[in-house]
């Protein structure tokens, strides 16, 4: 699909983006380019091939779902110069 300056301006006016005249030209080439390349991409035949998250069809390794830690909320929050039902007290800084 080969694109026109016209179409640039386009494409740029729609992203609201600011092309210089000068530059339009080359960049209209280099999308069509990658354009091309998509259509070559899509002509491809693709019937029976599974669809697949990721190339490395790397399998989760799942974990029993297990207490690691134990709850340490008194003696973390020990320090703390103001605690209120379990919850750290901190000065207002947004009226």
């Amino acid at each position: 699909m080969a694109l026109t300056t016209d179409d640039i301006k386009s494409i740029a006016h729609l992203a609201r983006l600011g092309l210089n005249e000068e530059d339009l030209a080359p960049l209209a080439a280099d999308l069509s380019t990658m354009l091309n390349l998509v259509e070559q991409l899509q002509a491809v035949d693709t019937t029976g091939v599974e669809p697949m998250a990721h190339p490395a069809s790397a399998t989760l390794s799942m974990r029993d779902d297990v207490v690691s830690e134990h709850d340490q909320r008194d003696v973390l929050q020990a320090p703390a110069p103001s605690l209120q039902d379990g919850y750290f007290l901190v000065p207002r800084v947004i009226e």
